[in-house]
């Protein structure tokens, strides 16, 4: 391992970015919140998202555990994703974005 790359991996700032750093996945936990969604409604919420893609940060959030997937066993399929505890400490960093970028935005204009 270069040095460089165990100083990345020692860094928990890093390692945070790491799983909740993508493009999509702050905004699809902020759509999630403290409520149980579904995929669909989840494509609804968030319409620039590619099915591809939010698949993708779906398992990927999953693996991390910040949420968690239920299916259940019915016609059609239907599974549901919400955040685990870990994805609930995530909640007041999103609001903290959310007021620097309303922040920014009112100093922009």
């Amino acid at each position: 391992m270069k040095k460089s790359e165990r100083k990345n991996s020692e860094c928990p700032v890093s390692h945070a970015l790491g799983i909740i750093g993508g493009k999509w996945s702050l905004l699809i936990l902020k759509e999630i919140g403290l409520e149980k969604r579904r995929f669909g409604e989840l494509k609804r919420l968030i319409p620039e998202i590619s099915e591809k893609m939010l698949i993708q940060e779906l398992k990927s959030l999953v693996h991390f555990g910040i949420l968690t997937r239920k299916a259940y066993r019915e016609i059609p399929p239907k599974v549901e994703y919400s955040l685990t505890e870990n994805g609930k400490s995530v909640l007041p960093i999103i609001d903290q974005i959310k007021s620097f970028g309303t922040e920014m935005m009112n100093n922009n204009s």
